[in-house]
């Protein structure tokens, strides 16, 4: 578990195309639509906390619960600021991985029953190996200039000691294909989430060699 936020058994969701919310990244949003201006103000006034999930490709939008995936990340409010039209802006904080095990109701918004996802992590030379191949990758991708951490973030991660969040961190904004992301947010054993990252950065930067 990347918090020691102890989660509700249900909680509202957002469902979004392209974007996911792994643990430990930051996420703004901007709150337009009437339906998630309820769901924020039922976030607000009980846990301040609602799930991003990422819409399957080819839904422009849901209709149900079946247009999203159902293995998603949850994000604490860090910051909201409503402005006079009722619209507002929001940075989530992302926590951990869940589940939808079933939903409470559908509309104006789900509300799902969640079950925490917990990873597998235990460390080995191996996971060392992956990580300093990860970190290796993430060097020769923000040297494009396109894509950059904030400068804390960058010294917090060349010297990261918790392979699990380097692989969230680094997952979430340096793979842009979301179905990609989504792979990786699915995984459960924090090996194969860096080798599934090491793959796909390897496409980012246009490269397959090892």
């Amino acid at each position: 578990m990347s918090s020691s936020i102890i989660l509700p058994g249900q909680l509202p969701v957002m469902p979004l195309p392209g974007a996911l919310l792994f643990p430990h990244a930051l996420l703004p949003l901007y709150i337009f639509e009437l339906r998630y201006r309820q769901m924020l103000k039922h976030a607000l006034a009980h846990h301040r906390m609602f799930c991003v999930a990422l819409i399957k490709p080819g839904c422009a939008d849901w209709q149900s619960t079946a247009d999203f995936f159902h293995t998603a990340g949850v994000g604490l409010i860090r910051a909201c600021v409503e402005r006079g039209d009722g619209t507002s802006n929001l940075i989530l904080q992302g926590l951990e991985r869940v589940r939808f095990r079933d939903f409470e109701q559908e509309r104006p918004f789900p509300i799902a029953t969640i079950d925490s996802l917990e990873s597998d992590s235990a460390s080995s030379v191996e996971t060392e190996a992956l990580a300093a191949k990860v970190l290796e990758l993430y060097s020769s991708l923000k040297g494009d200039g396109q894509r950059q951490l904030p400068p804390k973030v960058d010294r917090y991660l060349s010297d990261l000691s918790d392979p699990e969040m380097l692989a969230d961190l680094v997952a979430s904004t340096f793979v842009s294909d979301p179905l990609h992301r989504q792979r990786i947010m699915e995984e459960l054993s924090t090996n194969r989430r860096l080798r599934l990252l090491i793959q796909y950065l390897r496409e980012e930067n246009g490269s397959a060699a090892a």
